[in-house]
């Protein structure tokens, strides 16, 4: 008994905060997504689903929906491929100052403001910038290369800053993994790639689903990168609800749109958790 009070008082706090920083601002936002107004002043304010059918009426959102899931399975996909070789490479092959150095550029990007690396992406990206500059000069006759403002930009910003995320959850994965079993494969005959794909991968997949599901939830939603680095190139839902919320100031509208988007990220994540377990 004592043991379990012990337990309890140990993870009240955190609990606690919980709660209190995540479950009820959803509160409000469940509740604010039900309202036909924002409830401030003299405004009238009724029940209504109106918000959630705006959503299934225009076909607008719908199409933005699935262009954000788009956006955050490439982004999710490139951070594994360039990802999970970096981190096997870190675990098993690198070591001693070397390893401390790589980690140490890994983690660079967290010490800066994520303004200030999509700011820094724009410099290099527009005309005239320093990506083209340098193409050009070593190609001379290249000419513009029209990156700024485009597709390929925002999948290159949003990489560039989800990319550890995936790099340090593979490594963590990867390193747990005893080599006397690799040396076991090895001396029964295994290749290379057998041994990759027969037992690094399936060992290393929770690292693998840690990393995708840190970086898709948040890349869906993400709307700074794709409003600086895309334009007009770059309208996403999370740009739409972040515009209803600061310059429509439609409220209600919003909370539904990030209400929708939850479920359907919820469904998506039930759909492959059956996958996943097959290969536990």
């Amino acid at each position: 008994m004592n043991q379990r009070a012990a337990v309890l008082s140990l993870i009240s706090p955190a609990y606690l905060w919980l709660t209190l920083t995540i479950l009820l601002p959803l509160s409000a936002m469940l509740y604010y997504s039900f309202l036909s107004d924002v409830p401030i002043g003299n405004r009238e304010v009724s029940w209504t689903l109106e918000n959630y059918g705006t959503f299934f009426e225009k076909a607008f959102y719908s199409e933005l929906m699935l262009r954000s899931f788009k956006l955050g399975a490439e982004v999710t996909a490139f951070c594994l491929l360039l990802g999970f070789p970096c981190a096997l490479a870190l675990s098993k092959s690198i070591g001693g100052r070397t390893k401390e150095a790589l980690f140490l550029l890994i983690i660079l990007p967290f010490w800066s403001n994520a303004l200030v690396r999509i700011f820094s992406w724009t410099m290099v990206l527009r005309g005239n910038g320093i990506l083209e500059y340098s193409i050009n000069w070593l190609l001379p006759g290249t000419g513009p290369l029209g990156l700024m403002f485009t597709y390929p930009a925002i999948l290159l910003g949003l990489v560039h800053s989800y990319l550890p995320y995936m790099i340090l959850t593979c490594y963590i994965s990867i390193d747990a993994i005893d080599n006397q079993l690799l040396e076991a494969a090895r001396s029964m005959g295994a290749g290379k790639l057998t041994i990759l794909f027969r037992l690094i991968v399936p060992l290393a997949l929770p690292g693998i689903v840690a990393g995708s599901v840190l970086i898709f939830i948040p890349v869906i939603g993400s709307f700074m990168e794709p409003r600086l680095l895309g334009g007009r190139n770059g309208t996403f839902i999370g740009t739409i609800i972040e515009d209803q919320f600061t310059a429509v100031f439609n409220w209600p509208l919003g909370a539904a749109l990030s209400f929708i988007m939850m479920g359907l990220v919820l469904l998506v994540l039930l759909g492959f958790s059956p996958i996943v377990r097959r290969f536990k």
